[in-house]
């Protein structure tokens, strides 16, 4: 509850999209993102959030040069016209929502960035991807590239916190998701709320692991997130074969009780919605992980010095 003793909810939709192939166009795309947008505010939703790079396929799995990448690929201005139709289907729906794409700068930089867009269609926040994974060399024996740190620089805002009307959200992006100093400094500027969007593929090119592990990782580092940080999480997929590439689903919202309330059941474009109760937030930060009372900093500075492991401290 606030102050005044008003419960604070929001209504939250995540709309995972299926398969974007290269064929496509950023026309087709943007009119299943307005449908889905519709179908969020048919649930009654205030705010919708889309995947990762939710305009083009998931381009970093090809070997190309950074040029033609950025000419077919990235986006110049946001909104750009032939995105523009999403904004405006906002604002005739007083509907807010987060939108992953490769921006590309005036000064030429790229990076994968999400954008915070409030009611009335207007850009209040940005993020830019930090944890990129993958690789920039060539790997001509692998089944398919994984070429972040090819095409995309570290993201140079760090980790921000909007305010969208009385909610206070926080955005990451796919493998941020995985690094628990992410929700960790969102939650320690009072976000409530955190949204992503992922691409995540089925399949691990770097080492032979269990294919239902990309799901059961996916699903415990959100859970255990959003329980650790008193946060209530939208994860929004890119998923199923997209030109053969198969990339998982699983889209959900969760609880700060680290309790899955609401999963997509499919690979395709699929709406999910839950009205999520911001007080429980508060709950759980006066009774669970009060950071005020309990945190010990001083204690925790090898986060901060080292990057990699070393030897034990003396």
């Amino acid at each position: 509850m606030s102050a005044h003793g008003s419960i604070r909810t929001l209504g939250l939709a995540v709309a995972q999209l299926g398969p974007v192939h290269l064929a496509d166009t950023r026309q087709a795309v943007v009119a299943r993102l307005v449908e889905m947008m519709r179908q969020a505010q048919a649930l009654q939703a205030e705010f919708v959030v889309f995947p990762e790079l939710a305009l083009t396929t998931f381009f970093p799995r090809y070997w190309m040069s950074e040029e033609e990448a950025v000419g077919r690929f990235f986006e110049k201005t946001m909104p750009n016209p032939a995105v523009q139709p999403l904004f405006d289907e906002a604002r005739r729906l007083e509907i807010g929502f987060c939108l992953g794409y490769a921006e590309l700068t005036p000064q030429g930089r790229r990076f994968n960035t999400s954008i915070l867009v409030d009611r009335n269609g207007e850009v209040i926040g940005k993020y830019r991807k930090i944890h990129l994974p993958g690789h920039a060399e060539h790997k001509p024996d692998a089944p398919f590239q994984h070429l972040e740190k090819k095409f995309f620089e570290v993201g140079d805002v760090g980790f921000r916190v909007s305010r969208l009307g009385q909610t206070r959200i926080g955005m990451c992006i796919c493998n941020d998701r995985r690094w628990p100093e992410t929700f960790r400094v969102l939650s320690l500027q009072s976000a409530e709320l955190v949204v992503l969007g992922y691409n995540t593929p089925s399949h691990n090119i770097h080492w032979d692991e269990p294919a239902h592990l990309r799901m059961f990782t996916h699903l415990l580092c959100l859970q255990a997130s959003a329980y650790q940080n008193a946060l209530w999480i939208g994860a929004a997929a890119k998923c199923g074969r997209e030109d053969g590439f198969h990339m998982i689903g699983g889209s959900v919202i969760v609880a700060p009780t680290g309790e899955i309330v609401a999963q997509a059941t499919s690979e395709g474009d699929e709406v999910i919605a839950a009205r999520i109760d911001l007080g429980l937030s508060d709950k759980f930060r006066q009774h669970v992980f009060n950071f005020a009372k309990h945190r010990r900093p001083e204690h925790y500075r090898l986060i901060v010095e080292r990057t990699g492991a070393g030897d034990p401290l003396r």
